[in-house]
């Protein structure tokens, strides 16, 4: 009995990639979504299991760098390894909405300086045609600029928002550099991570918000914050331009079967209600709010869906139901 407890061990550990941060970016965003519909009780909850989960990521991480160091370094010369930048940064924003400023400046750091770190390697080992995870380099990008953006306001820093603004418009760049490359197949048979093709756009249209109101509260940028507030809207209606085309493909290539890949799923749909709420304002726009405030309840219903196909793989893995080869993350 107590010889299995390694093999178990290992198994549960197999269920959450090395760098991960999907979880956390999924719970994250979800949670933002909610605060900003006024559903603070579940928002809470979600933050609460949020920053857990990034402290068991945190905590895991040197063990499964010494347990398997050759797949975590093939690991992090992957785009998917930004995920460990964009989960700090959401995580980062939701504690600066509860005013904690002193632990999102903290994430700030630890965002940008992980996001620093793993840029070469990521870039250095590209491969060609691009998948969803691929998009990771732009949603990474913009997720700096969001936080920076939030912490600009709230330390009445001006600076920060010229460097949230530099951030915005290299995470573009790197959309339109990873979509011009994309490979339309992934669409078909994506497990997940296609959604991040709208939820990169998403979370450009939410850092573009998000610097229009510290410009507007702490009264830079002049003219720019008109070209900036069409920016942000233009890109919101790109955003939704994705949303058919992705749901189509969801209905004609059907993928119930539950592979970690699909918490890529949930931070693109929380981020389509929260980027629908912040553009909402901006461009005084009723019926954006309105469609946001509809669509948080899908992105905490696939939040649930998710959660719960996890919890349910866990628990296969921990009485030995499956066998490695089917609990192993493709």
């Amino acid at each position: 009995m107590l010889s299995s407890c390694p093999a178990a061990a290992k198994r549960i550990l197999d269920l959450i990639p090395p760098a991960s941060g999907a979880e956390v970016m999924g719970a994250g965003i979800v949670s933002i979504a909610l605060s900003l519909d006024g559903a603070q009780t579940i928002s809470q909850i979600l933050l609460v299991i949020d920053a857990l989960t990034w402290v068991a990521l945190v905590v895991l991480l040197p063990t499964r760098i010494v347990g398997d160091y050759e797949r975590f370094r093939a690991d992090v010369r992957t785009p998917a390894a930004l995920t460990a930048v964009a989960a700090s940064a959401v995580l980062g924003a939701q504690l600066a909405m509860l005013g904690w400023r002193w632990a999102a400046i903290v994430l700030l750091v630890i965002s940008l300086l992980v996001w620093a770190a793993l840029l070469v390697p990521v870039l250095s080992h590209w491969t060609l045609p691009t998948t969803g995870a691929s998009l990771m380099l732009a949603v990474s990008t913009e997720s700096l600029a969001v936080l920076a953006a939030a912490l600009a306001v709230q330390e009445h820093a001006d600076w920060l928002l010229p460097a949230a603004l530099v951030a915005f418009a290299l995470g573009l760049a790197s959309y339109a550099f990873v979509i011009a490359r994309f490979d339309r197949r992934q669409l078909a048979v994506g497990r997940g991570d296609q959604w991040i093709c709208g939820g990169a756009l998403a979370i450009s249209a939410l850092a573009a918000a998000k610097i229009v109101t510290g410009a507007t509260t702490l009264a830079i940028l002049g003219d720019g914050r008109g070209i900036l507030q069409a920016l942000a809207f233009g890109l919101w209606v790109l955003t939704m331009l994705w949303l058919p085309v992705l749901t189509l493909a969801e209905v004609r290539h059907p993928r119930p079967r539950y592979t970690v890949r699909r918490w890529s799923t949930v931070f693109p749909v929380g981020m389509y209600a929260a980027c629908s709420f912040a553009v909402g304002v901006t461009a005084r726009a009723a019926a954006v709010t309105s469609y946001a405030r509809v669509w948080v309840w899908v992105a905490l219903a696939i939040w649930v869906i998710v959660s719960a196909a996890t919890l349910h793989r866990g628990w296969q893995i921990v009485r030995f139901q499956q066998p490695p080869a089917q609990i192993t993350p493709p």
